[in-house]
């Protein structure tokens, strides 16, 4: 049982799955930052929203933490690169809202090119305005998608049925997907020169902040409407003012501001500005799927599994054939480790077999997760290991081929001193077995207490190791051997039923024959 922190409001269907798996949860919105240093002592999940600031000193004050999760999308209050470090997962459910949010886009850019706030706000105060709020039509004009993601995709889909032309700016799209969509991909010089509306839909990171200011307003169409469901600060809300009152943009629908929450704007007091407080995900359907995605996310954080939504892992999604392999790689991590003194100066992680035709990012992750385990009392996670990696100078190299082997599929791990691999039985059930150690070919099921044992190839070599072993009350529940190429030397490998003590381990180590002694622990 874990416990898992929520600081904001998310839907009950979320905290009750999270119940449902044993888990304690305390909920407690509205705390001062001093509070939440305090309150996080002990917790080892925390869930957030917009408000609750996860700066690196709650991080640090979070000892205990595994992950941290957002339920929504963006993640400006949340300091990655220490939750990073500490080895915290960060994730976020960035598919919850994004129909909710381009469903606002377009009300407010309705709302623009019809003025329905400012009609009905004067018509409930007694003023019949029908020529002051005179709009334009959207069909024949040209709507630029600055950011054509999820949600900027989800606008322009909608945005072709009311007869808009449709133009966006973004880089990382290629003109084909731009083709399907019916959109012409262009620079945002020319997008805000053509356009007539333009949305918002990219990012708050280094690069999009202030990335619409005065510059290019000032190279906008004449009467250009803006429309911002993103994020507050890419927009330079004072440029943006400046632009509007000197009639050189026609007016602006945003639901984010660069502060929040902000009662206070030079924007506010513009005519033919539209604003709503942040409500892009606020619908109720979209607040179900944010709780229940993140406590999804946070389940299988707290359970050590691959988490598809997590932002500051660098894995690719894992398929239904991987996936399997995630815990036993990971066995097979700890195995090698335990085989070195000290973490090796190298490791390559070869895939064999039909496997090597999937995305298999995430089995290096795994065997680095497991290799740091047995060395370091720093946190290790999926989230951190190439940074240890990197700090410790070990260089990670990654090979997968298809060619068939004696094994459907076939993972190794090698250093220059060392190699093991493993592999999955056939069947329903999918068994992990340790396969090869030290180019021995061996077959041994991972249990908790095994050793590595080479020995002299001859004669009477079980029984002395069987003696030895029996004579300290530990039991052998399995075990493989093989010889060596040369045929002098072999090696054993035993799972048995308890940790061998020191004098055990030394007492093997001192017999007559016995070249080496490795304790595996997994």
């Amino acid at each position: 049982m874990a416990k898992v922190l929520v600081t904001e409001s998310i839907a009950a269907s979320g905290l009750d799955l999270l119940r449902a798996a044993g888990h304690e949860v305390e909920v407690r919105e509205g705390l001062e930052p001093s509070a939440l240093l305090s309150a996080i002592v002990g917790a080892n999940a925390l869930i957030i929203r917009s408000a609750t600031k996860v700066t690196a000193e709650v991080l640090e004050a979070g000892t205990d933490l595994v992950v941290v999760g957002r339920a929504g999308v963006g993640l400006d209050n949340v300091d990655v690169d220490t939750a990073t470090a500490r080895g915290v997962m960060v994730v976020n459910a960035p598919e919850s809202n994004i129909l909710s949010a381009a469903e606002q886009a377009m009300a407010l850019l309705l709302a623009q090119a019809r003025n329905v706030p400012q009609a009905h706000a004067a018509l409930v105060q007694g003023r019949w305005e029908r020529s002051r709020w005179e709009g334009v039509e959207l069909h024949g004009k040209t709507l630029g998608i600055v950011g054509l993601g999820r949600v900027g995709t989800l606008v322009a889909q909608r945005a072709l049925a009311f007869g808009l032309r449709l133009v966006a700016y973004d880089p990382y799209v290629s003109e084909e997907r731009a083709r399907h969509l019916g959109v012409e991909l262009m620079d945002l010089d020319r997008l805000v020169a053509e356009a007539d509306f333009v949305t918002v839909h990219l990012p708050k990171n280094a690069e999009t902040v202030g990335l619409i200011g005065a510059p290019l307003l000032a190279k906008a169409k004449p009467g250009l409407r803006i429309v911002n469901t993103a994020r507050g600060g890419i927009i330079d809300e004072e440029a943006l003012a400046a632009a509007i009152a000197s009639g050189k943009v026609a007016g602006a629908g945003l639901d984010v501001f660069k502060e929040e929450p902000t009662t206070e704007s030079p924007l506010f007091s513009l005519p033919s500005v539209v604003v709503t407080p942040h409500l892009g995900a606020s619908t109720a359907e979209a607040q179900d799927k944010a709780g229940v995605t993140i406590a999804e996310q946070v389940l299988l954080a707290l359970a050590g599994d691959f988490v598809p939504f997590a932002v500051n892992v660098a894995a690719s999604g894992v398929s239904e054939a991987v996936r399997p392999f995630m815990g036993p790689v990971e066995q097979l991590g700890r195995f090698f480790g335990c085989l070195h003194e000290r973490v090796p100066d190298s490791l390559e992680v070869e895939v064999q077999g039909a496997l090597a035709s999937e995305r298999t990012d995430i089995l290096t992750l795994c065997a680095l997760k497991g290799l740091f385990a047995t060395s370091t009392e720093d946190p290790v996670s999926y989230v951190n290991v190439p940074q240890l990696a990197e700090r410790r100078g070990l260089r990670v190299r990654e090979t997968s081929t298809s060619s068939p082997t004696e094994y459907v599929n076939l993972v190794t791990l090698r250093s220059g001193a060392h190699s093991v691999a493993a592999t999955l039985t056939t069947g329903p059930q999918g068994a992990p077995r340790i396969v090869m150690v030290d180019d021995h070919w061996v077959e041994v099921t991972p249990s908790p207490h095994m050793l590595v044992i080479r020995n002299d190839d001859r004669p009477g070599m079980i029984g002395v190791v069987g003696t030895v072993l029996g004579d300290a009350g530990i039991s052998i529940h399995s075990m493989a051997l093989a010889p060596s190429d040369e045929g002098n030397t072999a090696l054993m490998v035993l799972s048995v039923d308890a940790e061998p003590a020191a004098e055990v381990l030394a007492a093997l180590a001192q017999s007559s024959g016995i070249l080496g002694v490795d304790p595996v622990r997994l």
